[in-house]
C-alpha cells in the first residue's frame, strides 16, 4: 500500500497514525485519539475522562480530533459517530477502537495493551 502524508497509513498489516495525522505530538507511552463533534453531548463527558487518565497516567497523550474539520481522515477510519476513541501504542499503532462515552476503568484497561 503506498503511503500518503496526513492520511492513515498502514505499515506491515497495522494501521498507523502519526503528528501529521492527528495535528499533535503521540504520547511517549500511549495516545487517546478522540473524534468529536461541536454539539456532541457524550464528547465533553469523553473529553473529561480522557484527559483525566492522560493526567494520571504518565506518558500518556490525549488528542481530540474535530471529525468534521478532518473528513478525509474520518473516512479512512471508518468513524461512524462520535465519540469514537482509538487507542494508539508509542509508534502510533492503532490496538483499540471504541465509541460512547468510555468508563475511566475501561481506558485504563486498555492503555495496559499499549504500556
Amino acid at each position: 500500500m503506498r503511503e500518503r502524508t496526513g492520511r492513515a497509513r498502514e505499515q506491515g498489516g497495522a494501521r498507523r497514525l502519526g503528528p501529521e495525522d492527528l495535528g499533535a505530538g503521540l504520547g511517549e507511552r500511549a495516545t487517546l485519539v478522540q473524534f468529536s463533534t461541536a454539539f456532541c453531548q457524550p464528547c465533553r463527558a469523553t473529553r473529561r475522562t480522557l484527559a483525566a487518565v492522560a493526567d494520571m497516567v504518565g506518558g500518556v497523550a490525549h488528542i481530540e480530533v474535530d471529525a468534521e474539520a478532518r473528513l478525509e481522515l474520518v473516512r479512512a477510519l471508518g468513524v461512524e459517530s462520535t465519540p469514537t476513541v482509538f487507542v494508539l501504542d508509542p509508534a502510533g499503532r492503532i490496538l483499540r477502537r471504541a465509541t460512547g462515552v468510555p468508563r475511566r476503568a475501561d481506558v485504563i484497561a486498555a492503555l495496559g495493551e499499549a504500556v
